[in-house]
């Protein structure tokens, strides 16, 4: 049994479309596309009676289209077209049902001036900037001596000969790394995108030069394509842009990590001039052995005027003079203790004196006497005095016992 949906024209084998029944519903789906601007190069131009066609190539893919206008249309525009033109063109996509082709008519076209360009990039250039992709605190240091060099170039390029053979003239033994890719062109931003997130990968390519010898402003716009722009401020290994273009600095020169006015200086960044590097470590020793020496001889001098002093060139006078006053000291103190000997014993003999005067035997020296009774006691009064009774006389120098008359 067949279904409403597959007895409809094209929805099965049984109701096919005729071929100009699919051609014309074709034309008329596209019909309502209306017009478009859109924006690339010429690829081709190939003018016929009245009518001129175009190849209009995206500027960073590899992708075309065709375009028709009529000959009035090109003839009027001044520049006239050439292949490589850059352009904005309004079109409207035009099915042919006959031979089931699609081209687009152009509507107006004109090409995108230099002016133009370079008011683009501006733009782009301040956003990008706005955003930090060419700030100094983000540019990497380029190693003193890369273990391995990446160099992305034309194939077999001038540029790429000036780089390698001025950096195996500074140091020999350098190692590179070679992605040889379009430098201009609509594959350029590919291919050069592709080179750069393969060495980047690479553990031991430890900086990445991109090399081109200059050229024409338009054949350098893809060393300014924003996608470009953004890899290489993502990629960890240091990146040299050695474009070559002084007047009209194309956007990789301020997201790199150094910016290399050509190849030939790209080559004296990335390595050291060996050189070089032997005369100023050969300069380097001679300092540092003048500075030993100077320091040395400074040194030398100090010792001389240290071992100058009396102290240290006779030490024994130093000595001398120490014993010298220590024997000064020593008599005086002598001095001192022997006036202060003599003042004591002087003051002591008097003492003495006064003492024996006042003393009881001083006393019986003058003749005095001590009288006693038989118990001790000093008889100081003929009242204390008994008859018959025995006394002792004490006299200076001895004592005698004597009895009492009535």
């Amino acid at each position: 049994m067949t279904t409403e949906s597959e007895s409809k024209p094209g929805a099965s084998p049984q109701t096919p479309f005729a071929v100009h029944q699919l051609s014309s519903l074709i034309s008329d789906w596209i019909g309502r596309l209306g017009t478009v601007w859109i924006e690339g190069q010429l690829a081709e131009v190939n003018p016929r009676r009245g009518i001129t066609y175009l190849s209009l190539r995206d500027t960073d893919r590899d992708v075309s289209i065709s375009l028709h206008a009529p000959s009035a249309i090109i003839d009027s525009l001044e520049p006239a077209l050439v292949q490589g033109s850059r352009v904005v063109a309004e079109v409207k996509a035009d099915w042919w049902p006959k031979r089931g082709s699609l081209q687009f008519k152009v509507y107006q076209i004109r090409t995108v001036g230099l002016g133009e360009l370079i008011a683009r990039l501006e733009a782009l250039r301040n956003l990008l900037a706005s955003e930090g992709l060419f700030d100094i605190e983000r540019k990497k240091p380029i190693p003193f001596l890369p273990s391995r060099v990446g160099l992305i170039c034309g194939a077999n390029s001038d540029a790429m000969h000036d780089v390698i053979k001025n950096a195996q003239r500074r140091w020999p033994d350098v190692d590179f790394v070679v992605r040889e890719v379009a430098v201009q062109g609509v594959t350029a931003v590919k291919q050069i995108s592709n080179a750069l997130t393969e060495l980047d990968a690479i553990d031991d390519v430890d900086v990445i030069v991109i090399a081109r010898g200059g050229g024409a402003f338009e054949d350098l716009l893809p060393f300014s394509d924003e996608s470009l722009i953004r890899l290489i401020s993502k990629l960890s290994t240091p990146i040299v842009a050695a474009i070559g273009h002084e007047e009209d600095r194309p956007l990789i020169d301020y997201v790199a990590d150094y910016r290399a006015s050509t190849p030939t200086d790209a080559a004296r960044r990335i390595v050291p001039d060996v050189l070089q590097e032997i005369a100023d470590l050969s300069q380097a020793r001679h300092q540092i052995a003048r500075l030993t020496l100077t320091r040395i001889d400074q040194l030398r001098h100090q010792l001389e005027l240290v071992l100058a002093r009396p102290a240290l060139a006779h030490p024994s006078a130093l000595i001398d003079q120490r014993l010298e006053a220590n024997e000064q000291k020593r008599e005086a103190i002598y001095r001192l203790i022997k006036n202060k000997v003599a003042l004591d014993f002087a003051e002591l003999s008097g003492m003495k004196t006064t003492l024996k005067a006042l003393s009881p035997q001083g006393t019986l020296e003058r003749g005095f006497a001590i009288v006693r009774n038989a118990s001790g006691q000093v008889i100081s009064s003929t009242k204390k005095v008994k008859p018959q009774e025995l006394i002792t006389i004490r006299f200076a120098d001895g004592a005698t016992e004597a009895t009492t008359k009535s």
